[in-house]
């Protein structure tokens, strides 16, 4: 089986837009992770949301991957965009789209979330 770290590195290189959220995007448990899904909705992407709440391991294996202290994170293309304010600030100056149309090209918005694998 593959580890916590393995599936975060899988989730964010082929999804692609992966965000991180406290708690689910029917249900953001904190203000940042609702802007941020906003801000992606917004600007068209397909969302992926991985909820960090059910582990701490979750956001400690992210957190070491990424090098960002913060919930939400938010990925494109496995590359990291930031957290609410950047993804926000993004979206209101238009280069959030732009991003996400040249990542990604021709595209279908969706959003859905991904459970890890716990043990």
């Amino acid at each position: 089986m593959s580890t916590l770290q393995d599936q975060i590195k899988q989730v964010i290189e082929t999804e692609p837009v992966t965000v991180f959220i406290k708690g689910t995007p029917e249900a953001p448990a904190c203000g940042n992770s609702m802007r941020a899904m906003q801000a992606l909705w917004q600007a068209g992407a397909p969302i992926v949301a991985v909820d960090v709440l059910p582990d701490p391991r979750i956001r400690q294996e992210l957190t070491s991957l990424s090098e960002w202290p913060t919930i939400p994170q938010v990925f494109v293309k496995g590359e990291l965009i930031g957290g609410a304010d950047i993804t926000e600030e993004m979206h209101a100056s238009g280069a959030l789209k732009e991003k996400i149309d040249e990542a990604l090209g021709e595209h279908t918005q969706f959003v859905r979330t991904v459970e890890l694998a716990l043990d």
